[in-house]
């Protein structure tokens, strides 16, 4: 701070930029880091990112009944969507660890003076 209360630009910027740096970099680990959800006992798992993209889906051949095909599918899609979603899940609170922090630091107090945020 410049003495009389003004914040110092250059301060400020430089702290924007690093801010910027550490979510560009936190966004990115998410994007590399590998995150399993499954379901119906492991039958069917699911590999997403950190940033949610599905990456991977295995289905045990245990799952699959050839007695009843319909049914078998049913019961897959049902799984594969749970697996997912227990995928999902596990990545978003990925994303709350990893990015936590840096949102808390723009918002809610511990912001930039000055920046509406």
């Amino acid at each position: 701070m410049i003495p009389g209360g003004q914040p110092n630009m250059q301060q400020l910027l430089q702290q924007a930029q690093k801010m910027q740096q550490d979510l560009a970099a936190a966004q990115q680990e998410l994007a590399e880091t590998p995150v399993e959800g499954s379901a119906g006992g492991g039958l069917v798992k699911a590999t997403v990112t950190g940033s949610g993209e599905l990456k991977g889906l295995v289905i045990d051949p245990k799952a699959v009944d050839t007695d009843s095909a319909e049914e078998t599918a049913e019961t897959i899609a049902d799984l594969v969507l749970a697996a997912v979603r227990d995928a999902n899940a596990s990545a978003q609170q990925l994303q709350q660890q990893k990015l936590g922090p840096l949102a808390q630091g723009l918002g809610g107090g511990g912001g930039i003076p000055g920046l509406p945020f």
